[in-house]
């Protein structure tokens, strides 16, 4: 019997530090290790979608409709080198969509229950920002990795993400907790 999956949110609200980089890498290696991984790209631009070849214009579903409910996790994972659960623009729409909803906090962590023991890690690529899809992955997951460059603006966003993280502990999520800042650049 397997343990279910280790999810860790790759997460700072700054922008340009290397988050979709570190998730797609940090997926590959774990991967490579004979591990079972998937990456979920929770951050509108894409990247993370486009980066094995994902045409996000011409996805029908993504992480916008699981969120929503209107579809399940495993009907839009796409198998490349890892497995993506892929994401398009429509995702930002999803903070708006989810505003409404109650536990809305917890759609995320609601739709990786299906996959939890198919994976070994599961790996949340945040947009920049300390929004309600981070917030989300902040609640799923099990532990943070905070890509940080090595300069002030940088570290100054990690103790706004600090701040964010212990109102996630106290409210919604007691296990979470940063498990390592990595820099970059």
């Amino acid at each position: 019997m397997s343990r279910p999956a280790r999810v860790l949110a790759l997460a700072n609200q700054k922008g340009g530090v290397a988050k979709t980089t570190t998730t797609l890498n940090l997926g590959v290696g774990l991967h490579d290790l004979g591990a079972r991984v998937l990456a979920v790209d929770l951050d509108p631009q894409s990247n993370l979608s486009m980066s094995p070849g994902i045409d996000v214009e011409s996805l029908d579903l993504g992480m916008f409709h699981v969120l929503t409910g209107r579809a399940g996790l495993s009907e839009i994972i796409e198998t490349h080198e890892i497995d993506i659960a892929p994401a398009g623009i429509e995702l930002a729409g999803a903070e708006l969509a989810l505003s409404s909803m109650i536990g809305r906090e917890r759609a995320l962590e609601r739709a990786l229950r299906p996959v939890l023991d198919v994976y070994d890690y599961i790996l949340l690529d945040t947009p920049p920002s300390l929004g309600l899809l981070t917030v989300n992955a902040m609640v799923a997951a099990d532990g943070i990795v905070v890509p940080v460059q090595c300069e002030y603006l940088s570290l100054r966003g990690l103790a706004q993400l600090r701040e964010t993280l212990a109102q996630v502990r106290e409210h919604l999520n007691p296990r979470v907790d940063i498990v390592g800042i990595l820099p970059t650049m």
